[in-house]
C-alpha cells in the first residue's frame, strides 16, 4: 500500500489503458491493477486515456480518481479519435520507464502483467500472446493467424500474434516510432513490426485471455483486417522493400516467361509477343525500383538495439588465445 501513500515523480511503469464506452469493465479492471502491482511492490502509474466515450465512463473514471488519487491520471479526447491515438496520447504524459499497453475491454488479465514486465530487460518489447486456446471468434483468430504467417514471412523472424494489445516496451522505444502510430486499432501492428525491423529485442510470451466481460468488440473485421495489411506492408516498405518487390518482380518474371513459350507454341517459331515484353520490362523496372527504395531505407534509417547486447565477461587464458591466433 506505500503506493498510496505518496505521489510519484518517476514510477518504473506507466500503464495505458485506451478507453471507449467501458465503463462497466473497468470498474473492477483498474483496481485490480492497483492490487497486483502493489503486491509485486513496483512502483507504477495507470494513465486512462477516455477517447470520447458517451457513457457513464466519465463517471466511473472520476470515482476511481478519488480511490486512487496518487497512481491513477486520467485524460480525456473531446471525441473518439480511435485507440491508436489513444495510446499516443497516453504514452505522452507517461512518466515511467517502461510502457505497458492493455485492452479496457476485461479480456487482459492483470495477474499476467508481472509476466510480461519480468522480461525487460533484456528484451525492449515484450508481447503478451494469445495461447491457442484462445476463445475468440473463429472469423477472429482466422484473421490472426493470416497477420501472424504474414508478418512472419515479411520479416524472417517468427511473430506468434501480431496485433495483441497486451504488451510493454521501454519508454525510449516508444518515443522513437510515436510518431509512426496510427490512430485506429493498428497500433500494435507498428509497433511489432517496427521493433523488428529496426533492430530492437522483441519477445513473445504466452498470456491467458479471457473472453470480453461487457459490450461489443469496436474493431471491424473487414475494414480494420484490410488495414492490416496495408500497415505491414507500409512498415516493410519502410525498412526492408526488397522483401516485397523481389517477389513480385520474380512471379513478373515468371509471367513473361510462360507469356513467351506460349508465343512460341502457337507460332511455332521465335517470337517475342508483347505481353512478355511488357512482363520482362515490369519485372526489371520492379527491381531497380526495389533497389532504388532499399538503398534509400538503408541509408536514413538508424537501427537501434545494440545498447541491450548482453556480454559474458569472463577471464581467459592468455596462453590459450596466443595459441589460437597460432593456429
Amino acid at each position: 500500500m506505500a503506493n498510496h501513500e505518496q505521489p510519484m515523480n518517476s514510477p518504473a511503469v506507466s500503464v495505458v489503458l485506451p478507453i471507449f464506452e467501458e465503463a462497466i469493465t473497468i470498474q473492477t479492471l483498474i483496481p485490480d491493477i492497483v492490487q497486483t502491482l502493489e503486491e509485486e511492490e513496483i512502483s507504477f502509474e495507470i494513465i486512462a486515456v477516455d477517447d470520447g466515450s458517451s457513457d457513464d465512463t466519465a463517471q466511473v473514471l472520476g470515482q476511481l480518481k478519488v480511490n486512487h488519487p496518487h497512481v491513477l491520471r486520467v485524460v480525456r479526447h473531446v471525441y473518439n479519435k480511435g485507440n491508436g491515438a489513444a495510446l499516443r496520447t497516453g504514452t505522452r504524459v507517461a512518466r515511467g520507464e517502461v510502457v505497458l499497453y492493455m485492452d479496457s475491454d476485461g479480456q487482459h488479465i492483470p495477474s499476467e502483467i508481472p509476466k510480461v514486465l519480468s522480461k525487460i530487460p533484456p528484451y525492449d518489447l515484450v508481447i503478451g500472446s494469445r495461447t491457442k486456446d484462445y476463445r475468440g471468434g473463429w472469423l477472429r483468430r482466422l484473421a490472426n493467424g493470416f497477420y501472424n504467417k504474414f508478418a512472419t514471412w515479411l520479416t524472417s523472424t517468427q511473430v506468434s500474434d501480431l496485433t495483441s494489445g497486451f504488451r510493454a516496451l521501454r519508454r525510449s522505444v516508444a518515443d522513437h516510432f510515436l510518431h509512426l502510430y496510427p490512430s485506429g486499432f493498428s497500433a500494435p501492428t507498428t509497433i511489432t513490426l517496427t521493433c523488428l525491423k529496426a533492430g530492437y529485442n522483441v519477445a513473445f510470451t504466452p498470456v491467458q485471455v479471457d473472453p470480453r466481460k461487457a459490450g461489443k468488440s469496436k474493431i471491424r473485421i473487414w475494414n480494420d483486417g484490410t488495414r492490416f495489411v496495408i500497415i505491414i506492408l507500409r512498415m516493410i516498405m519502410l525498412y526492408d522493400p526488397l522483401r516485397i518487390f523481389l517477389p513480385v518482380g520474380i512471379v513478373l518474371s515468371i509471367l513473361g516467361i510462360w507469356a513467351w513459350l506460349a508465343g512460341l507454341l502457337q507460332a511455332q517459331r521465335l517470337v517475342f509477343p508483347n505481353s512478355a515484353i511488357f512482363l520482362f520490362i515490369a519485372a526489371i523496372l520492379t527491381w531497380l525500383l526495389g533497389l532504388v527504395s532499399g538503398q534509400i531505407a538503408n541509408s536514413r534509417i538508424y537501427y537501434h538495439g545494440d545498447e541491450t547486447i548482453m556480454v559474458d565477461d569472463l577471464p581467459y587464458e592468455s596462453e590459450g588465445i596466443e595459441r589460437e591466433i597460432e593456429k
